[in-house]
């Protein structure tokens, strides 16, 4: 996949297991897909239902484990909230536990996303997000 996207990723469930509102221990292949993401230029977005001191411990966990994400909760880093308009993330795609069927496991979304074999036709790109970033 040579396009970069947009991925928004929830934590708990997701990046770690559940263990909320403690931080569970890292799911397998996680961080190195994260990692490899962000090396290939897509942009990450973590995208949770932690605020406050626990989104801070859980944005400060993935630190140490070397992923730094383009955005917290936001669509891009500038974002301020204004409830005239939504709080949905715009993002090309979304890794989330809660997802219909659950979610796939990381060595398979590492595959999809950035092996050798051609990506799903809906995990392909096919416009720009707001404000064309």
């Amino acid at each position: 996949m040579n396009e970069s996207l947009t991925i928004a990723v929830d934590f708990d469930g997701t990046i770690v297991e559940d263990e909320f509102p403690k931080i569970g221990k890292p799911i397998i292949f996680a961080f190195e897909t994260l990692i490899k993401l962000q090396e290939k230029g897509h942009r990450l977005i973590l995208w949770t239902y932690r605020y406050g001191k626990q989104l801070d411990e859980a944005v400060a966990f993935c630190k140490e484990h070397k992923v730094e994400f383009y955005a917290v909760n936001k669509s891009f880093p500038e974002e301020e909230y204004n409830p005239k308009y939504s709080r949905k993330i715009n993002a090309d795609i979304f890794i989330d536990d809660r997802n219909i069927g659950k979610i796939m496991g990381w060595g398979e979304i590492y595959q999809h996303l950035i092996g050798e074999n051609e990506p799903l036709p809906q995990l392909k790109k096919k416009r720009k997000g707001w404000f064309g970033i």
